[in-house]
């Protein structure tokens, strides 16, 4: 069963872009990841950026939660966010079709 995560940043004012860019640094890690199916950021219309994940087992994202590639990124944001990252664990739901219906 695939899991779905989200985790919300709150940048520091006037953060934005170097959040941004320690995000990009970071990701390539995490992309060579066993399990990582999709790890990519978003800008939101609130000014937060949201990194939506999909993982291909719960084990699998706890190992990432535990890995070398979260404590780098961690360090990389820990300069440039306002207060902690909201994350949210999610299980699909399947609904319609198998390619519209699911992350």
């Amino acid at each position: 069963m695939t899991v779905i995560v989200t985790a919300v940043f709150h940048p520091l004012d006037g953060h934005t872009a170097e959040l941004i860019k320690a995000l990009q640094n970071t990701i390539p890690a995490v992309h060579e990841e066993a399990g990582c199916r999709l790890y990519a950021i978003h800008e939101a219309n609130n000014g937060t950026i949201t990194m939506i994940e999909k993982w291909d087992s719960p084990e699998q994202l706890g190992a990432h939660a535990k890995g070398s590639a979260v404590a780098a990124l961690d360090e990389a944001v820990a300069n440039h966010i306002a207060s902690p990252t909201t994350v949210t664990t999610m299980t699909p739901i399947p609904a319609g079709t198998p390619e519209l219906g699911t992350l």
